[in-house]
């Protein structure tokens, strides 16, 4: 069953890596605002967005890639009545 079967479309991993590190640091302004962390935890609270966001792109790349059943042939591709 291809994936045009099945009702699923592929996943485009940079709009699925942009949009978490987008969620992630909404969430850390919206933390900061409401003085939930203060200024020096902002410090080691910054990058995590973008580390979950990268983990899910290597997650999403490899899983992609794992599922893919795709034949690659190199060469010339013919019938064999083509080699009289």
């Amino acid at each position: 069953m291809s994936e045009q079967d099945s009702g699923r479309h592929p996943v485009n991993i940079g709009h699925l890596v942009m949009g978490i590190a987008f969620l992630g640091l909404v969430g850390i302004w919206a933390l900061v605002q409401g003085d939930v962390v203060n200024n020096a935890d902002i410090r080691w609270l910054l990058p995590v967005p973008w580390v979950f966001a990268g983990v899910a792109g290597l997650l999403a790349t490899t899983l992609s890639a794992r599922n893919r059943h795709t034949t690659r042939q190199t060469g010339w591709v013919g019938t064999d009545d083509a080699e009289d």
